[in-house]
């Protein structure tokens, strides 16, 4: 069974086969992190690692039994209690309720681990399936996203109270 981990520095193989193997899946979603962050992946990975030690981040990765990478689900731009949510899953478990639990879990983790009152986050209007987990954890839309945010695409933007956090029966 999957298990949703604290990033750590002995996660970057696995994170990094985790990006390259999903590249092109990703990039049919969001746009394409380029080869720069191939490249500089060790600078950038301890750049991340180096934000959430300094409390303005907490990232996650979530682990199969092999150690392998599932998914990503991140907390970023903490700050007066609230956070955006962000996250991506490997192609090969997408469809199948990964994102959905995950996403639970992290609010879970958000509220009791770190504190949080509200989480966001922001979702292309043609990525259906992040719709689609987002309402089925208890986000509600609360407005558009300006495309800067997206990207260059038009959007939406979702918000979760974590102090009433009872996500939706599945």
């Amino acid at each position: 069974m999957p298990e949703l981990k604290r990033l750590h520095a002995s996660h970057a193989p696995a994170v990094l086969d985790f990006e390259r193997s999903n590249r092109s899946y990703f990039a049919a979603f969001v746009p394409d992190r380029g080869d720069a962050y191939f490249d500089r992946f060790t600078d950038r990975y301890n750049a991340l690692l180096a934000e959430q030690e300094a409390g303005v981040c907490a990232f996650y990765v979530l682990l199969a039994e092999d150690g392998s990478v599932q998914g990503r689900f991140n907390l970023v731009d903490i700050e007066h209690r609230t956070a955006v949510l962000g996250y991506r899953v490997a192609e090969h478990v997408a469809g199948r309720g990964v994102a959905t639990e995950a996403v639970r879990e992290l609010c879970r983790l958000a509220g009791q681990r770190h504190g949080l009152r509200a989480l966001r986050a922001a979702t292309t209007h043609r990525n259906v399936a992040s719709h689609r987990v987002l309402t089925k954890t208890g986000f509600v839309p609360i407005g558009p996203a300006d495309p800067a945010d997206l990207g260059g695409e038009p959007g939406t933007w979702y918000q979760c109270d974590l102090a009433v956090f009872r996500p939706p029966d599945r």
